[in-house]
């Protein structure tokens, strides 16, 4: 197993009205990885990823896909010191 990384993201593009959040929290989920996604006002989608590294890269390149009438411009990851555990959520737009 490889070790735990946590990863602060924002995604810029068209990611707001097109269930980008319900997608990702899916995709988060679907990996096992802890966190949380929301909506800025900026109109770009924040998220916080924690798991196996591996696990977090994958997610990282997924992120540039996106459901269907997204178009992701940019995926901006900074690392984070912080661990989380528990279930993915949908957070409320900051």
């Amino acid at each position: 197993m490889s070790e735990i990384t946590t990863v602060h993201v924002v995604v810029e593009g068209r990611v707001q009205g097109v269930g980008y959040r319900g997608w990702c929290a899916d995709a988060a989920v679907e990996r096992r990885l802890s966190g949380w996604v929301r909506n800025l006002k900026s109109g770009a989608v924040e998220a916080i990823f924690s798991g196996p590294s591996d696990t977090v890269s994958d997610m990282l390149e997924h992120l540039w896909r996106g459901p269907a009438f997204a178009r992701v411009r940019a995926v901006k990851p900074t690392p984070s010191d912080k661990v989380l555990t528990g279930e993915f959520e949908i957070r409320e737009s900051a």
